[in-house]
């Protein structure tokens, strides 16, 4: 089965952020969306994804992430190479991420040097501190909107929405709004034809209605 002419057939690289208590499935799943990807479906079996994954944490000790899960990235903030995209996932642990002034300063270092830049969850929450959201719209998890609102008044919320795009600023509220967001982001990338197949080799349903606002 074709999966139709890919807009480019360009690797990218994609860089997703641990730390510990990250939520597993928002960076897993967009990791197994990336992963699924391929230009040809033809050659699936032969041929690897263009979107090549990186898991970036603060130094290259082992990562605890949300229920216990052990976690290994592949390189650390001095290691890191460019990126063309960067995911930023939620999780508990993200507000104490947001104090840790070396994390906030590299992604404020990272953020002008990519193409696209994601989070999912309370991910926005880091994006916001390092002052990537101001005067821009987003979205995060429900349970985070009282404490975002209040921290980041310059941010326009749309909690409501699953996804939000704003320029270059991709957010997504949730888990499963997280793997649209990736699905989405290699539509932009690649063509909706490749995602598509991506989403029908995972038996994940295309998210062909995205409710989100873009700018």
């Amino acid at each position: 089965m074709s999966s139709g002419t890919p807009m480019t057939t360009a690797e990218k690289t994609v860089g997703i952020l641990i730390y510990p208590d990250v939520e597993v499935l928002d960076f897993c799943g967009p990791f197994e969306v990336f992963a699924t990807t391929r230009l040809n479906e033809e050659t699936r079996r032969e041929s690897a994804s263009p979107l090549q994954q990186l898991l970036v944490s603060e130094s290259e000790d082992v990562v605890c992430a949300s229920g216990g899960m052990r976690v290994l990235a592949d390189v650390d903030f001095a290691t890191c190479p460019r990126l063309d995209i960067l995911l930023v996932p939620g999780g508990r642990g993200i507000r104490d991420l947001m104090h840790q002034s070396n994390c906030v300063e590299w992604l404020k270092k990272m953020a002008p040097q990519v193409e696209r830049l994601a989070s999912v969850g309370t991910g926005a929450l880091l994006l916001a501190q390092a002052g990537l959201l101001v005067g821009k719209n987003a979205t995060t998890h429900f349970r985070s909107v009282d404490f975002f609102r209040e921290r980041f008044p310059r941010t326009s919320l749309r909690p409501e929405l699953p996804i939000v795009v704003d320029g270059n600023i991709t957010t997504a509220n949730s888990i499963r709004a997280g793997m649209d967001m990736a699905l989405y982001l290699v539509a932009q990338t690649y063509g909706a034809a490749i995602a598509r197949a991506a989403a029908r080799q995972m038996e994940y349903p295309y998210p062909d209605e995205h409710k989100r606002i873009e700018k």
